[in-house]
């Protein structure tokens, strides 16, 4: 039996972390990109997300070289780097990470009219090939009613102002809000376990084949 490999996720995210450790990935590094995402455009949210999760990567793989205490070392199993963007689409707009109260607010609100869509990219490098693998993965969230002092209180939290478009279905406050869901949970979340572990065994075929 192959060994586990060793994952470098590039992402602060503690859901992301949470969803790692769920999928029995528990000893992981984090290395972050520290980009400017805002200077990084398409009109398509697919699009959008995968140019992301490749600048992520880029900038993480630059951190490594530089870095010989976190680059790819002499070690008995793959290591796999994992990158990852989320927005949401919210009747026809892409949704990053809402700037301003006034904003979250009315994002939030319109929840209540019309689905939320999230659209999230993974990428995972392998970083002893250089194989790349990557895949969007899309989920639906139907709301009802979103009451004003449900928003308020998310506002004043501010946990909304870390998530892309201020959606949090796993908030104690929004969970019984949900009528409905197209996904899964942990796609909406921002890393869909299916799509990460189909992806992870795509990018270690290439140890496996060098090894025969």
């Amino acid at each position: 039996m192959a060994a586990a490999p060793h994952i470098i996720l590039g992402s602060q995210s503690q859901t992301r972390h949470a969803i790692l450790r769920e999928m029995g990935y528990t000893d992981f590094e984090v290395v972050t990109a520290g980009i400017d995402e805002s200077a990084i455009r398409a009109p398509l949210a697919e699009d959008l997300v995968v140019k992301l999760a490749h600048a992520k990567a880029e900038a993480i793989l630059a951190k490594l070289a530089l870095n010989p205490s976190t680059k790819q070392r002499e070690r008995d199993v793959p290591v796999l780097l994992i990158t990852a963007d989320q927005v949401v689409v919210h009747e026809g707009v892409i949704l990053e990470k809402p700037k301003s109260a006034e904003e979250a607010r009315r994002v939030i609100r319109g929840y209540s009219r019309s689905p939320a869509v999230t659209v999230g990219s993974i990428l995972v490098t392998n970083l002893a090939t250089g194989v790349r693998v990557g895949g969007v993965d899309k989920a639906e969230v139907y709301f009802n009613e979103i009451p004003d002092e449900v928003i308020e209180a998310l506002v004043e939290e501010g946990c909304v102002f870390y998530s892309a478009g201020g959606l949090l279905v796993e908030h104690p406050l929004v969970s019984p809000l949900v009528e409905a869901m197209v996904g899964t949970l942990d796609s909406v979340m921002g890393l869909s376990k299916e799509l990460l572990q189909s992806l992870i065994q795509q990018a270690l075929k290439s140890n496996h084949s060098d090894m025969e």
